[in-house]
């Protein structure tokens, strides 16, 4: 078992490898580090740690399922099972993430929480648990975003959210992060940053996978009761990369499982209408890790591109890159063509309607599967995390289809 599965990474300073760290104004570093003393008292209180699993039991509906999709498989060549994360309450995996960190925000005598997000699932789970805890609550989201993801805006504010639309730069996730971090250097004795997803400064990286990594603790033990083998690869989608490192971490140890991680390959990677950070970027800093970013020769970030917004993003959590350069995990594109092929195929071989971002999962996973079958000389087993459900791209896929109108 290596490191990373022994739970020894990040180290004491945040780093996994030479990826991750601290890159913050000096006003944040006191706010980061007393949450990184209140994680690590935390999970060290098995009070703490059984009231987060009777919230995610009791409130969440976790375990989610790990479901065999027949027709779907039919039509991949492998045999597909779904973690089926689409049917947690707020309808996605964030819900693991937020209640983990609502907890410690109460822990430290804060009142308040800010957040950001780019498809709104994020949002949501946050406003969830902000009426949940009484916690007033903040959420940021790019102006193009409040547009495309419409319904979790509503949903935002009927649990009592304030939702401010970014107008700055690309209108998208990477200007929302921007305006809560600003947010936070200036209320930051009352406000506890819940950050999204399993990225930013330490300890958010390994902080956040820890409240996620159940789904692949939940998936590799119900893949061993209902084949009797571990898979031969797991599948996500990333954005940040939350809900895929909480479905891989289980599974770094096991070296005959591969894990693919599958980003916005948008209109291509040789175009600059892209997401694909590992194809199309290289190491640098931002939003206060070193990580994989797409940016130009000069170091400045550049625009990103998915047609799903969860996936526009120009960055990817630290433990991604430790993972793409280690060679354990192997990270592809998935255009916005391939991507709605895949969402369009479950929705009518399955009956399950995909959030966009869980569609890259899809279509990455048919991409593979020819390969893979070839190189193990049988129909391989795949694990796909579904990571949340397509209610709120109802719209954006109506369109796509010409079913709304473009």
């Amino acid at each position: 078992m290596n490191a990373s599965a022994a739970g020894l990474l990040p180290d004491v300073s945040g780093h996994f490898g030479r990826y991750g760290g601290r890159f913050v104004p000096e006003a944040l570093i006191a706010a980061l580090d007393q949450l990184d003393a209140a994680y690590r008292h935390a999970m060290a209180d098995e009070a703490f740690q059984a009231e987060f699993g009777r919230l995610l039991r009791d409130y969440a509906g976790v375990p989610s399922m790990l479901y065999r999709a027949d027709r779907f498989s039919a039509a991949a060549g492998a045999r597909i099972f779904l973690k089926r994360e689409d049917l947690n309450h707020t309808g996605a995996h964030k819900v693991r993430n937020v209640l983990g960190q609502a907890l410690l925000t109460k822990r430290m005598g804060k009142t308040r929480v800010i957040a950001e997000t780019g498809a709104g699932q994020h949002g949501v789970a946050t406003a969830t648990a902000a009426a949940l805890f009484d916690l007033e609550c903040v959420v940021y989201m790019g102006e193009v975003d409040t547009e495309r993801q419409a319904l979790n805006v509503a949903r935002m504010q009927m649990l009592g959210a304030t939702v401010i639309p970014v107008k700055t730069g690309s209108r998208t996730l990477k200007d929302a992060i921007n305006e809560a971090l600003r947010d936070w250097v200036s209320s930051v004795d009352s406000t506890h940053y819940l950050l999204g997803t399993a990225a930013g400064p330490h300890p958010f990286p390994g902080m956040v996978r820890d409240f996620v990594r159940g789904i692949g603790v939940e998936a590799r033990q119900q893949c061993l009761d209902q084949t009797g083998a571990l898979p031969d690869a797991v599948a996500a989608c990333v954005g940040g990369g939350s809900n895929a490192i909480g479905i891989f971490h289980a599974f770094v140890g096991d070296e005959s499982v591969r894990l693919y991680g599958f980003e916005g390959g948008g209109e291509g990677v040789t175009t600059d209408r892209h997401s694909a950070r590992f194809s199309g970027g290289s190491p640098g800093v931002l939003h206060g890790a070193r990580t994989y970013v797409l940016q130009d020769e000069d170091g400045q970030t550049v625009e990103s591109y998915s047609i799903s917004a969860g996936l526009d993003y120009p960055s990817v959590g630290p433990e991604h890159a430790w993972l793409h350069e280690t060679g354990r995990a192997r990270y592809l594109p998935v255009t916005d063509a391939e991507a709605m092929d895949a969402f369009q195929l479950l929705c009518r071989t399955e009956g399950i309607i995909p959030a966009i971002e869980s569609a890259h999962g899809l279509g990455g996973a048919l991409a593979i599967a020819p390969a893979l079958a070839e190189e193990l000389g049988r129909e391989p087993t795949i694990i796909v995390n579904l990571s949340g459900r397509g209610d709120k791209d109802v719209e954006t896929a109506g369109s796509y289809f010409g079913i709304l109108g473009k």
